[in-house]
Order: structure tokens, then sequence, then C-alpha cells
């Protein structure tokens, strides 16, 4: 993929979520090594390149974490709102748009 479509795909993330401002949201972050974290929260505010999220903590306390819409595009963050996904996974368009023929595959 272009760094064009990638920019394009950005910016369609940022604008999906300007609308959610205010909404309470689900996100599950991929912190690597096999560590997933799963919180729920309010999504407070929308910037150029990134997003923050008031999450719930324990005994009623809040957090605020920050999120790259780069990370929604890799699929390192999943955003969902009532079970339903915010977004399709982009990794497939990805996948299936550099689709190399199997005559021009290398075995290793």
């Amino acid at each position: 993929m272009d760094l064009a479509k990638q920019a394009k795909i950005v910016d369609s993330i940022h604008d999906t979520l300007n609308d959610f401002v205010g909404q309470r949201l689900k996100v599950r972050a991929n912190m690597g090594r096999s560590k997933i974290v799963e919180s729920e929260g309010v999504l407070t505010q929308v910037h150029p390149q990134l997003f923050i999220m008031e999450v719930d903590r324990k005994r009623g306390r809040t957090a605020r974490q920050s999120y790259q819409y780069v990370d929604v595009l890799t699929g390192m963050v999943e955003l969902s709102q009532n079970g339903e996904p915010l977004f399709a996974p982009f990794i497939e368009e990805i996948a299936a748009e550099e689709e190399v023929p199997v005559e021009e595959r290398v075995l290793i």
C-alpha cells in the first residue's frame, strides 16, 4: 500500500473518530510480547496525529490514554462500541492488494 493511500485511510479514521467524541468506547491494544490490554472509557479529544481516551481504572478512578491513528490502521489498536467494531481490519485490504502470484513466490 502506498503512502498516499495510507494517509487517506488515517484521515478517514480521524474523521470517523471525530464523530465519536464524548461517547464510550472499548479499546483493545496490543502492547507487544503477547500483552493485550482491554479497557473501556470515553473518547475525549481528537488531534491530528492521535486521539485521547479517559479510561476506567479500579476503584472509580480514571486515566488518560493516547493512541495513534496508525495503530488503528495496523490493527495494534481495535476500537468497538456496544460489541460492534468501529473499523474493519485494514490489514486484510493490504494483504489482498499485495497478493503475490504463486509462480512469483520464492520457496525457502
